[in-house]
């Protein structure tokens, strides 16, 4: 298994939360991590996009990734934020339950996909890190949505 993000031996990653669940992803592929903010609704969108916000005049759809990964929706709280990522030369915001430290995980700690982790579907899933008392799960951005969904996200931020 490649990563693109490899320094050395070590991956870079922002360990954020969602439920009990501690994920990663490369921060290579982060923009910033911004506090929640009012969320413009937009009509016929998939039910994991919750709209759009105004970010530095950049229009930035928002994805529940709660919703898309198929983990049950909770209130937004002091702690929830927006990770902007950048997802085929756009960014997108997606909303966790908090974002809790950026780290170097070494990639020997770095194993493949186990067959089933928790409710989380196998396929936007890069891999797993064991790290003493902590087990992260590495996600593949480019996983999460589908390239029509992609392109539904474009018309939305009026590319």
């Amino acid at each position: 298994m490649i990563f693109m993000s490899e320094i050395g031996s070590e991956k870079k990653v922002i360990v954020f939360q969602l439920k009990d669940e501690e994920f990663a992803v490369s921060v290579q592929q982060i923009g910033s991590i911004e506090r929640i903010q009012p969320i413009t609704r937009v009509p016929n969108t998939p039910e994991f996009v919750k709209g759009v916000i105004n970010l530095r005049g950049v229009v930035t759809p928002i994805i529940d990734l709660r919703s898309r990964l198929g983990i049950e929706e909770t209130e937004y709280s002091d702690s929830t934020r927006i990770i902007i990522v950048f997802l085929d030369e756009m960014e997108v915001g997606l909303i966790v339950d908090a974002a809790n430290d950026v780290i170097d995980i070494p990639t020997s700690s770095i194993e493949p996909t186990p067959e089933v982790i928790g409710a989380v579907n196998e396929d936007y899933i890069e891999g797993v890190a064991k790290l003493e008392n902590r087990l992260l799960i590495l996600l593949d951005l480019r996983k999460i949505l589908t390239n029509n969904e992609i392109n539904e996200l474009k018309h939305v931020e009026g590319n």
